[in-house]
């Protein structure tokens, strides 16, 4: 009986992981993932794109040339990265896949193997992990996303399923908005010329996206300008800063 559970469990668990990442059109994989040294060391970067774009997915690098409208907004996007869990004789790595706000959408199981050979080990590892991917049997669901007018006064937050209608969206261009990033634990703050701290920002797997500490929102960089968005009540605010880092 509890067997029978488990697998109803799984199978349900795999259902529920499905069709939250069928809601997203696109995969952006980081150069270098947080377990190594250096970008694409033992391939393992490149290797997590193909195996992305071989089950399905639209998938980029996150120093490739992006579509416009994921340039325009990251939240377009699932953060593919690998996590390691390698003990003394055991690679071990499971398959990750983050919304905009590093909240964890899809966690494969645990691929293993016992190569001694780094390069092939993660291969392996990675490969297995892949598994569970590929179980999601993933398929964009192309009207999950429903894009509506903003004078009609509705918002679609790209990253849920439901419409939300709101008070409007307020873009505001700072004066004198330069910005000056200090590092502080897993992140920045950003502070003015008074000096005075502006906000503090966290570090995400994707290059150039941040999450905005203590607001609901974000911070990502559009060319040569800085975008903060976060929401006020139902107020959508956009600012646009230049931040030196």
């Amino acid at each position: 009986m509890k067997k029978v559970f488990f697998v109803l469990f799984l199978v349900t668990t795999t259902v529920f992981c499905q069709k939250k990442v069928n809601n997203y059109k696109y995969v952006i994989v980081p150069t270098r993932f947080d377990f190594l040294k250096k970008e694409d060391q033992y391939k393992a970067n490149s290797l997590t794109k193909f195996l992305f774009k071989k089950y399905g997915f639209t998938v980029f690098l996150d120093n490739e040339k992006l579509p416009k409208e994921l340039g325009d907004n990251r939240c377009l996007a699932l953060t593919g990265t690998i996590k390691d869990d390698s003990g003394m004789f055991t690679v071990k790595s499971i398959v990750q896949l983050k919304d905009c706000y590093n909240n964890i959408v899809f966690s494969s199981k645990v691929g293993k193997s016992k190569l001694k050979d780094y390069k092939k080990g993660y291969h392996e590892a990675i490969r297995d992990a892949f598994k569970s991917v590929q179980a999601l049997k993933y398929k964009y669901n192309s009207e999950a996303i429903k894009i509506v007018d903003i004078s009609k006064k509705e918002v679609v937050t790209p990253i849920v399923k439901e419409v939300k209608v709101v008070d409007a969206v307020k873009t505001i261009n700072i004066e004198n908005n330069v910005l000056y990033a200090q590092p502080i634990n897993n992140g920045f703050q950003l502070v003015n010329t008074k000096p005075e701290r502006v906000y503090e920002i966290l570090n995400t797997s994707v290059k150039d996206v941040f999450v905005l500490k203590n607001k609901k929102g974000i911070l990502f960089k559009n060319k040569d300008k800085w975008i903060v968005e976060y929401y006020e009540d139902t107020t959508k605010v956009v600012k646009h800063y230049s931040i030196k880092f």
